[in-house]
C-alpha cells in the first residue's frame, strides 16, 4: 500500500452534515463529513487528547466533536474548542489532527492520502464518459473483496483469465494470434494500458439479453492510472461499447473495497440499469470467488516464486511501476505496523506536515527506499 495517491474514501450520498462517515483506509482510521456549504472534508479519525474516535462523534458549526471530551477540530484538522479548558488559556499548537485534499467527482469522495503538494501529486483518473451524450452510467456500485488490493489490480489486468473465470460474460478466450505475441502494453502517465482481441465463443451480450451484436472478435483491454484505479473497455462493436471503472480502496492486507462506475454507449434507456448493474455484479463475484482463496494473500515478493508467461505482460508492467513507487520510498511498511499494533496508532501524512511541526500521531512507517 502507498501514500501519495487518490483513494476513494465513500459514496457522495454516504457523506453528510449531521454525523461523520467513518472508514479505514492504508489500514488507519478515517472520517468523512460535509460543511453547512455541502463541501466534503477528511480527516484522521484519531482525537489527540485521549484516542477517541472522532467519527464516533458528531458535526457542529462545521466541526467534528470528539465523543470522549468534546474537543473540537475543523475542516483543516484544527482543534477549536477544548471545554475544559478556562476562557483566558490558550488551545495547544499541538491539538491537531491530519485532513486531507478532497475532491468529488462520479459520486464519490475522494481523498489524496499523502503529503505532496497540489502541483506534484499523481493525477485521479478521470472518466471523460461522464456525462457526454451517447453514454450512461449505472449507479455507482460499492463492493467489498476478501483480498489484497494489488491481487485486485492485477486480476482486472489479466486478460487470460477471463475464459476460465467469466461464463456470465461468454467466457470470451483470447485470441490464438494475440497468445502468440508479447502483449503490446503501452505507458501512459503514472501507469499502463493494454487492448487484446477475443474470440467471441457466444455473443458475449447474452447476459444482457442482447444478441444483435454478434461479432466473431471482440476487442477488450485494461490499464490502470497509480497502484489503486483501473480502466475496463469491452468493445463489441463502433457503437455498442462499456467503458468501466474500478477505484480501489486497500483496507488493509485482507481487504479491498472497490468503487466501481459502469459507462455504456448502448442499451441508454434507464429501463436496462438495473438488470446491466446484475449482470456487472455477477461477473465480479466471479472475480471474488477466486481472489478471495489466492494464496499467499500479497503478490510474491520474487519472480522466481512464481511462473509468469506472456499474458501477464500487464501484470509484470504494473510491477515495475509499483518499484518506481518503492523507490521514492511511498509503500507502507505492513510489517512494522503489525509489530506496533496495541501500542501506537498512526496516521498518513497529509500536506500540512510539510510546514508544520509538532504532530501528535506518528505517521505511517514507510520502506526504505533502495
Amino acid at each position: 500500500m502507498y501514500i501519495n495517491f487518490w483513494y476513494p474514501v465513500a459514496g457522495s450520498d454516504q457523506v453528510t452534515n449531521e454525523a461523520p462517515f467513518r472508514t479505514k483506509l492504508l489500514g488507519v482510521n478515517l472520517l468523512a463529513y460535509r460543511d453547512d456549504q455541502g463541501a466534503a472534508h477528511v480527516l484522521s479519525d484519531t482525537c489527540v487528547h485521549r484516542g477517541g474516535a472522532l467519527g464516533k462523534g458528531w458535526v457542529r458549526d462545521n466541526c467534528i466533536v470528539c465523543p470522549y471530551h468534546g474537543w473540537r477540530f475543523d475542516k483543516d484538522g484544527k482543534c477549536t474548542e477544548i471545554p475544559t479548558l478556562a476562557s483566558d488559556e490558550h488551545i495547544p499548537a499541538r491539538a491537531k489532527v491530519d485532513s486531507y485534499p478532497v475532491e468529488e467527482k462520479y459520486g464519490i469522495v475522494f481523498a489524496f492520502l499523502g503529503d505532496l503538494p497540489a502541483d506534484e501529486r499523481p493525477p485521479l483518473r478521470e472518466v471523460p464518459e461522464w456525462g457526454k451524450d451517447g453514454w450512461r452510467a449505472n449507479k455507482l456500485a460499492i463492493f467489498e473483496v476478501p483480498a489484497y488490493y494489488e491481487r485486485s489490480m492485477e486480476n482486472g489486468l489479466d486478460p487470460s483469465h477471463n475464459e476460465f473465470v467469466h461464463p456470465a460474460q461468454g467466457s470470451p478466450a483470447m485470441n490464438d494470434d494475440m497468445k502468440r505475441k508479447p502483449m503490446n502494453v503501452q505507458d501512459v502517465p503514472w501507469g499502463s494500458e493494454f487492448i487484446v482481441k477475443f474470440d467471441n465463443k457466444e455473443t458475449g451480450t447474452e447476459a444482457l439479453g442482447d444478441d444483435s451484436t454478434l461479432v466473431p472478435e471482440v476487442e477488450a483491454g485494461s490499464g490502470h492510472v497509480g497502484p489503486n484505479q483501473m480502466i475496463t473497455w469491452i468493445n463489441f462493436s463502433a457503437t455498442n461499447r462499456f467503458s468501466q471503472y474500478f477505484f480501489e480502496a486497500p483496507v488493509d492486507e485482507n481487504t479491498t473495497r472497490v468503487f466501481f462506475v459502469n459507462m455504456r454507449s448502448w442499451l441508454l434507456e434507464a429501463e436496462h440499469d438495473e438488470r446491466i448493474a446484475r449482470v456487472n455484479l455477477m461477473i465480479a463475484q466471479e472475480d471474488i470467488d477466486i481472489l478471495a482463496d489466492l494464496d499467499p494473500v500479497r503478490t510474491p515478493e520474487s519472480a522466481t516464486e512464481e511462473i509468469l508467461v506472456r499474458s501477464d505482460g500487464a501484470v509484470v508492467r504494473y510491477r515495475e511501476w509499483l518499484r518506481k513507487w518503492d523507490a521514492k520510498g511511498w509503500r507502507i511498511d505492513l510489517r512494522e505496523i503489525r509489530r506496533q499494533q496495541g501500542d501506537r496508532v498512526f496516521a498518513i501524512p497529509s500536506p500540512a506536515r510539510r510546514g508544520e511541526k509538532n504532530w501528535v500521531l506518528k505517521t505511517v512507517p514507510l520502506v526504505a527506499a533502495d
